[in-house]
């Protein structure tokens, strides 16, 4: 919720006590720090299954679950990962303040405190809490994570992209609170939910919305039924449950005027904001591509 759809993707705003509580959780997830991590995801997007994704699922399962942490970087990560722009950060002193500290806090939060609270507290043997509350859990998570890059990227289906790899995974949303979904998210990597709501298991995106309801969260972004409409009709596999290629008379769905019209105001806000998205603020060859199918979609409406 936190490293991904709020730091990563700014799918919506949160207030300093929100981002806070985010930040020292993702610090509980052992996953590095909360900056290294940004960047990973946003290059990840930026060049997606390619040389240059850090756990590029095109070299298998094992790699993009867990080969990737094994091996030296590709040269061509390398590179990529110079291009993602992180000024927006750079610029946070909270975050900078978890990436100066990261080893000091992840020993504290995520070793120290799970550990000795069942030690001191109902007496349970302290090699066995460090085991069952560190490790054991530590290692549910990250392989809980890691499925989002393996079998989220291959099994599944492709109702909104077939082009790319990213599935919907309906195991590694139920694991992973929501975040299977993946290829709704590579779709719409701005959406606040990384979902189709109202048809998809998404935790994460119920916690968002509690927080808004009580003010900690605003700014939700969210595509449209409009563009969903759109994804899935022209781009999609087929096996869009709503959405098919064809309705049940066998005719091809259309488009309404109405939703023409807002699919138009929509894309055009999200050429917009994109071009002045952190993710995208360095231009090459891959935010050209990316910018083309957005200003594509808003030309083909217009």
């Amino acid at each position: 919720m936190g490293a991904h759809r709020l730091f990563t993707h700014k799918t919506f705003k949160a207030n300093f006590a929100l981002r806070t509580v985010l930040l020292v959780t993702s610090t509980i997830a052992g996953q590095n720090c909360l900056w290294v991590w940004v960047r990973d995801h946003r290059q990840h997007h930026k060049y997606s299954d390619t040389d240059a994704d850090p756990h590029n699922a095109s070299r298998g399962f094992f790699f993009s679950h867990i080969g990737w942490l094994m091996v030296r970087k590709h040269p061509d990560v390398i590179r990529g990962g110079k291009l993602v722009d992180m000024s927006d950060l750079n610029a946070d002193p909270l975050i900078m303040l978890q990436k100066k500290y990261y080893k000091t806090w992840f020993t504290i939060f995520s070793i120290g405190i799970p550990t000795l609270v069942p030690y001191y507290f109902w007496n349970e043997g302290l090699w066995i809490s460090f085991l069952i509350c560190f490790v054991t859990r530590l290692v549910t998570v990250l392989n809980g994570t890691w499925n989002v890059n393996s079998l989220a990227h291959i099994y599944g289906y492709r109702p909104f992209s077939k082009e790319i790899l990213p599935t919907e995974n309906w195991f590694v949303s139920f694991i992973g609170a929501g975040e299977g979904w993946h290829n709704y998210h590579h779709s719409f990597p701005w959406d606040y939910r990384a979902a189709e709501m109202g048809q998809h298991f998404n935790i994460t995106t119920l916690v968002i919305d509690f927080c808004a309801e009580r003010g900690w969260a605003w700014g939700l972004k969210a595509a449209s039924p409009a563009m969903v409409k759109y994804r899935a009709t022209k781009r999609g596999d087929g096996s869009h449950r709503v959405y098919s290629k064809v309705d049940d008379n066998n005719n091809e769905y259309a488009i309404e005027d109405e939703d023409y019209i807002k699919l138009k105001s929509e894309a055009e806000t999200i050429f917009n904001e994109d071009n002045n998205n952190p993710m995208f603020l360095k231009k090459d060859d891959e935010h050209e591509k990316h910018m083309k199918v957005i200003e594509g979609i808003y030309k083909l409406v217009d």
